[in-house]
């Protein structure tokens, strides 16, 4: 029988350090935008954009990048598969808790400046997603990280767990980005800085969603 034909396999490694080099991206120009444009960053401030700057921080960075980067664990992290397990939940704990201080600093801000809160297509997006992807984490843990779950158990709520973990993550992204139309008043320097941070928001997760799909070939 012939050998089978390797040349259409793309390894995931190529796409996962194109996915890092975004991430490097990514997170220099929301630094930019929010550090070197913006006020900074302060949980108590009479600067109120300094308190309401955390929001997009904590989501994009814990939210994205580090759910991305737990999406990606099992194609970047070396070793046994029970390794990359652990990297892949403790990596998703660190971005719950970012969204859930990212939530936390939202409500705030919109208190101390009188705004009401949960209106907005945004928000609605981002409650559910929170709430999914809180619930998402904690069927993962029982199902493969709490002792005596069965193995048989473990299998058949695999597929379901990564179909659901994807669909959370391009949730997410589209929260984010319909969160960064909001400061995008025109073609100016924060505009385009802006703009330009979606943009490599959506191909980070379209790297993202490749690795998924490709095959781990070292």
């Amino acid at each position: 029988m012939a050998p089978k034909s390797r040349s259409y396999q793309v390894s995931a490694t190529p796409v996962t350090i194109i996915a890092h080099l975004l991430l490097i991206a990514i997170t220099t120009l929301l630094l930019v935008w929010l550090v070197h444009l913006g006020e900074g960053f302060a949980f108590n401030s009479s600067k109120k954009a300094k308190i309401f700057n955390l929001h997009p921080f904590f989501m994009v960075i814990g939210f994205i990048l580090i759910g991305g980067e737990a999406i990606m664990a099992y194609k970047t992290i070396p070793g046994k598969r029970d390794t990359q397990k652990v990297v892949h939940m403790i990596l998703h704990l660190l971005a719950l808790v970012s969204v859930s201080l990212g939530l936390f600093v939202i409500i705030k801000y919109k208190n101390e400046v009188g705004k009401t809160d949960f209106i907005s297509l945004h928000s609605w997006l981002g409650i559910i997603t929170i709430s999914l992807f809180g619930l998402q984490w904690l069927f993962g843990f029982v199902a493969y990280i709490f002792p005596g779950s069965e193995m048989s158990t473990r299998a058949s709520f695999k597929p379901w767990h990564t179909f659901f973990g994807m669909v959370i993550f391009l949730l997410a992204v589209c929260t984010a980005e319909i969160g960064l139309n909001y400061f995008v008043l025109g073609i100016n320097q924060e505009g385009l800085i802006v703009n330009f941070t979606g943009l490599l928001i959506f191909l980070f997760a379209a790297a993202v969603s490749l690795t998924v799909l490709l095959p781990r070939l070292y």
